[in-house]
């Protein structure tokens, strides 16, 4: 068998589902079929599978085969790591971003009880708004540690401060806790989301680690509702 990686897999059978030349609620090739077209195993094809379920891309169904879902609302992993970039991507949707404060400030107590960081340490403070198809529905508060995150800029902050992070700095994103809650809007909200009637957003805390454990980013990133879906997977052992 050669060599292939069931990520090679899992990206062939993405970028089909995403460009619709698998059409929802098609069944995709079957396992047999991708077994003979990659020349691996059952395993790496369920391995790339698993993937495509995770994200809400398919769905198997006992005894019938694996079927492509409808695309409905713009979906976020919870259970994953994704930048906005990578979101909006996926999700085949388009998007802009807007850079409403960048400065750097200085971590206080009340600041360090928020975030996670020591007192006295210097990070970037950034709010930016997610514009998707025309409507702002995201507001992002962002606290990169300077120190961790260097050569941060503006420029950066409006496309893909993940990129930046792993592309230029050559740092390994290792993961996050993540803290899902529904709450009133804000002031904030009010100034960058087009909330329409909703007096609620939910809300994702994301406090992130590089792969040597240092803690390098907190998160409050405050979507509208009624367009967004958190999505996760679990297993039943």
């Amino acid at each position: 068998m050669k060599q292939v990686k069931y990520t090679e897999i899992y990206e062939y059978l993405k970028n089909k589902i995403l460009n619709d030349e698998f059409k929802s609620g098609e069944k995709l090739p079957s396992e047999n079929e991708l077994t003979s077209l990659f020349e691996v195993s059952r395993n790496t094809v369920r391995r790339a599978i698993n993937q495509l379920s995770f994200e809400g891309l398919v769905a198997s169904v006992h005894g019938k085969g694996v079927f492509i879902l409808e695309k409905q609302q713009l979906k976020f992993l919870v259970g994953g790591l994704q930048s906005f970039k990578e979101a909006s991507v996926t999700n085949n949707v388009n998007y802009l971003t807007h850079v409403h404060r960048f400065e750097e400030l200085t971590v206080d107590e009340k600041l360090s009880k928020k975030t996670g960081f020591s007192l006295g340490s210097k990070v970037i403070y950034i709010i930016r708004s997610r514009n998707i198809d025309g409507e702002e529905s995201i507001l992002d508060i962002n606290f990169f540690l300077k120190d961790i995150i260097k050569d941060l800029d503006k420029n950066i902050a409006s496309k893909s401060i993940y990129e930046h992070i792993e592309n230029n700095l050559s740092l390994k994103i290792a993961g996050a806790q993540k803290i899902v809650s529904v709450e009133p809007v804000s002031k904030l909200d009010m100034k960058f989301i087009d909330l329409k009637n909703y007096n609620l957003v939910a809300i994702i805390k994301n406090y992130v680690y590089l792969e040597d454990g240092t803690l390098f980013e907190y998160t409050e990133s405050r979507h509208r509702p009624d367009k967004f879906t958190f999505s996760t997977y679990a297993k039943r052992l």
